[in-house]
């Protein structure tokens, strides 16, 4: 078995009084792309954000590279190669593309060139000049992905990246998740686009009410589809 990149055991999370995860467990191995997958409200996000540290698990642990990372704060994590990409973007909106993708390099221990963002995000070279305020939807949850990939992250956490966005632009995120995914970048996604996360995803969670109630590789739902619909209606 591969060593896991990413090893989750047993999490708890709550949120005030709130008891939102239930022993989550999950396992992402180096390269791969998984997709947590649920209705609204299942605790996708919260998974994500426990991963990252911005919610604490009240009991289990977090393997981050061999290392225990449960106790460590967001920025620490970070430094150690995980960045989640926020469903609501976080880019500075008074700052121009360039700066946006320049400040979020800047504490990279390895970063990567502008070149090689630009070459990925064509329309992020067009617009560099632009205000994060003045960016189309598309267009900053671009830069929040490649804000991200500046930072040469080992793990990326992608929550909702195609919320609300227009097909064709989701159709150009999905190619670009795909061509990070190709070259290796290891991946984990929240998705409510389940057509999406099933073109990106190896594996797949299924999230209900907290708990973790079904592991399946892609291609076993593409060939029982009706374990998904099981849980999500679809």
């Amino acid at each position: 078995m591969t060593t896991a990149l990413l090893e989750a055991e047993g999490l708890n999370s709550y949120y005030g009084d709130s008891h939102i995860l239930f022993d989550v467990s999950l396992r992402i191995a180096p390269h791969e792309v998984v997709a947590l997958l649920g209705r609204n409200g299942a605790g996708k996000s919260t998974t994500l954000k426990t991963l990252m540290g911005v919610v604490r698990a009240r009991s289990g642990r977090v393997l981050f590279d061999g290392q225990p990372i449960q106790a460590l704060p967001p920025y620490a994590i970070a430094a150690r190669g995980m960045q989640l990409v926020p469903e609501e973007r976080r880019i500075f909106g008074a700052l121009n593309v360039e700066e946006n993708l320049v400040l979020a390099g800047l504490s990279a221990p390895g970063r990567w060139p502008l070149d090689r963002i630009y070459a990925l995000f064509p329309r992020l070279r067009e617009r560099r000049r632009s205000r994060g305020t003045d960016l189309s939807g598309g267009e900053q949850q671009m830069l929040a992905i490649a804000r991200a990939l500046v930072r040469d992250p080992k793990l990326i956490l992608l929550d909702e990246p195609f919320e609300g966005l227009a097909p064709i632009i989701v159709r150009d995120l999905l190619g670009i998740c795909r061509t990070l995914a190709e070259a290796g970048q290891t991946i984990v996604v929240v998705e409510q686009n389940i057509q999406a996360a099933m073109t990106l995803a190896d594996r797949i969670y299924v999230l209900n009410n907290g708990h973790i109630v079904e592991e399946l590789t892609a291609a076993g739902v593409r060939a029982e589809p009706e374990k998904l619909h099981r849980y999500l209606g679809v």
